[in-house]
C-alpha cells in the first residue's frame, strides 16, 4: 500500500496541511490500496493563492508559449498509457481492455484535439470600429468525477491552460491515483509554478471550499445535478462562471425499419461499458410496440456475454462499480424497479455467481417499463438497460423529452435523414445517428437539468475565455 502526504500546489510536492487521509480501495478486492491526504480548506487556500500569483503572467503569454509545454503533457501522456490503464483498474475497477482503449486512450485524444484548437484558435477580431479579444477567464476551479477520472480532468484542464487560465484541481476521492499521476506529468511538462494545482479530499470539505473560494473565478465541475445545483447557488452570490456537466437519463431511439438486432446490441455495449457509469450512456431503449418482444429477446440473449469478472483479466468486459455504496444504490434501484412492475429479462440484484467480494454488479435489462416509473426517470449509475415501448413517432418524442435531463442520445432509422429529423426535436445536446462515432472535437454538454456549458473543442476551450471590446 502506497502512502502519500503531499498535495502539488505552486510548482512543486508540498506536505499536506492536515493530518487526515482519504483511503483509496480496489472495487475488485474491497482492499485499500493507498491513501491520500484529505485536503481542506487551508491546502484549497493555498492552492487558489498559488494559482492567482501565476494568473496574471500565464493569462499574458502568447499561443506558442501555451502551445510548448502543453505539447509535452499530450506527449507525457502518449508515453505512460499502460500505467495510466492499470492505475484505473486498480482504483476504479474498469476492465483492462476498456481502461487501455478508452479511459486511457480517450484522453489522449482529447489532449491532442485541444492542441488542434488552440494552434488555430483565434483570440482577436475586428468588429467595425472595435477590437475584440478573447482573454483568460481567471483561476479555475476544476471538480472532476470518478467514472472517467482522467477524461474529465484532461477535458476540463487542458482547454483552461490553453486559454490561459490557471487551475486547481479537486478529483474525486475515489479515484486520486490517476490524478497525482497526470500532476506528476504536468511537473515533467515545465509549466509555470502556480499554473496548474492539485488538491486531494473530499468534496464536501476540499469541495465546497473550493467552489466558494472568493479567489475562484470560474468553476468547472462535473457530477450530480443536486451538488451541481449547490455549485451554480454558491457561484451565483459569488458572480462567478460555472460549467456544469451534470446528469443524464439518455434515449436510444429505434425506429421502424431501423436495423433492430444492431440497435440493441450497441445500445447493450453502451450501458454495461464502464459498468454503467457513465452519464451520457443510453439508459432507456425505445421500441415501437410491433418490435418490443423481439427487442427484449435480442437485448436478453445479448446481455449473457456480459459477465462480470476481475478486472485485471483481459476477457473481462465487466468489472465492478466503483464502491460499496454505489453497489447498494444500484441494486436498490433494481429491486424498486421490479417492485414497480418492470420485469426482469436478465441480471438481477442478487450478487454475481462466484463474486462475494468486490462491488460488482449483476448487468441487468428490464423490460415492461412505463416512462413514469422512478428507473425511467432517474440516473442508475450502473449496468441496468430499461426497455419501453411506443405507439408511434411522437409518443416516442413525448419518452425521449420526459425526464428532467438532456445530456445525450441516440436515434436510428431506416436513412440517416430520418434519424437526424428525429433527433432535432430531442431535448437534449448531443445525439448519434445511426451508431455515430464520438467525436472529440464537437461540443458535449446538456439540456435541463444535464447541466450548463460545453465540453471539448472550440466551444470546450470558449468555456474559458470572456470577452473584451476596444473601440477605436
Amino acid at each position: 500500500m502506497q502512502e502519500y502526504s503531499d498535495q502539488y500546489i505552486g510548482g512543486e510536492w508540498r506536505p499536506a496541511l492536515t493530518s487526515e487521509t482519504v483511503a483509496v480501495l480496489n472495487p475488485a478486492t474491497e482492499e485499500v490500496i493507498a491513501t491520500v491526504p484529505a485536503g481542506g480548506a487551508e491546502d484549497v487556500d493555498a492552492a487558489v493563492r498559488a494559482a492567482r500569483a501565476a494568473a496574471r503572467a500565464w493569462g499574458a503569454t502568447g499561443r506558442a508559449e501555451r502551445l510548448a509545454p502543453l505539447t509535452r503533457l499530450r506527449d507525457g501522456l502518449a508515453a505512460r498509457q499502460q500505467e495510466i490503464a492499470e492505475t484505473i483498474v486498480a482504483e476504479l475497477g474498469a476492465p483492462i481492455g476498456f481502461a487501455a482503449s478508452v479511459q486511457a486512450a480517450l484522453p489522449l485524444a482529447v489532449a491532442g484535439s485541444y492542441l488542434e484548437v488552440l494552434a488555430g484558435y483565434e483570440f482577436e477580431e475586428q468588429v467595425g470600429n472595435s477590437t475584440v479579444y478573447a482573454e483568460p477567464a481567471g483561476v479555475v476551479a476544476a471538480i472532476t468525477p470518478w467514472n472517467y477520472p482522467l477524461h474529465q480532468i484532461v477535458a476540463k484542464v487542458f482547454p483552461a491552460l490553453a486559454a490561459g487560465c490557471p487551475v486547481v484541481l479537486k478529483p474525486a476521492e475515489d479515484t486520486p491515483l490517476v490524478a497525482r499521476l497526470f500532476a506528476e506529468l504536468v511537473h515533467e511538462a515545465g509549466f509555470p509554478a502556480g499554473v496548474f494545482n492539485l488538491v486531494t479530499g473530499r468534496g464536501p470539505e476540499a469541495g465546497a471550499a473550493l467552489a466558494e473560494h472568493p479567489g475562484v473565478d470560474l468553476v468547472s465541475f462535473t457530477g450530480s445535478t443536486a451538488v451541481g445545483r449547490w455549485i451554480a447557488e454558491v457561484a451565483g452570490r459569488g458572480v462567478k462562471r460555472v460549467a456544469l456537466e451534470l446528469g443524464g437519463k439518455s434515449a436510444n431511439v429505434v425506429l421502424p425499419g431501423a436495423d433492430l438486432e444492431r440497435a440493441v446490441n450497441v445500445n447493450l455495449a453502451n450501458v454495461f461499458a464502464n459498468s454503467g457509469q457513465t452519464c451520457s450512456a443510453w439508459t432507456r431503449l425505445l421500441v415501437h410496440e410491433d418490435q418490443y418482444e423481439e427487442a427484449v429477446a435480442i437485448a436478453a440473449k445479448a446481455a449473457e456475454a456480459y459477465l462480470p469478472g476481475d478486472p485485471a483479466d483481459p476477457a473481462t468486459r465487466l468489472g465492478p462499480v466503483v464502491s460499496a455504496k454505489q453497489r447498494e444504490r444500484v441494486r436498490s434501484y433494481i429491486t424498486g424497479a421490479l417492485a414497480e412492475g418492470a420485469r426482469l429479462v436478465a441480471g438481477g440484484a442478487e450478487a454475481p455467481e462466484g463474486l462475494a467480494k468486490g462491488y460488482y454488479v449483476r448487468p441487468t435489462v428490464l423490460a415492461d417499463v412505463t416512462p413514469k416509473m422512478t428507473v425511467a426517470q432517474e440516473e442508475v449509475f450502473g449496468p441496468v438497460l430499461a426497455i419501453l415501448a411506443y405507439r408511434d413517432e411522437e409518443h416516442a418524442l413525448e419518452i425521449a423529452n420526459g425526464t428532467d435531463y438532456g445530456l445525450a442520445g441516440s436515434v436510428w432509422a431506416a436513412d440517416d435523414q430520418s434519424a437526424a429529423a428525429f433527433a432535432r426535436r430531442m431535448d437534449t445536446g448531443q445525439v448519434h445517428i445511426n451508431g455515430g462515432r464520438f467525436n472529440p472535437l464537437a461540443p458535449f454538454g446538456g439540456y435541463k437539468s444535464s447541466g450548463v456549458g460545453r465540453e471539448l473543442g472550440r466551444h470546450g476551450l470558449a468555456e474559458f475565455l470572456q470577452t473584451k471590446s476596444l473601440q477605436y
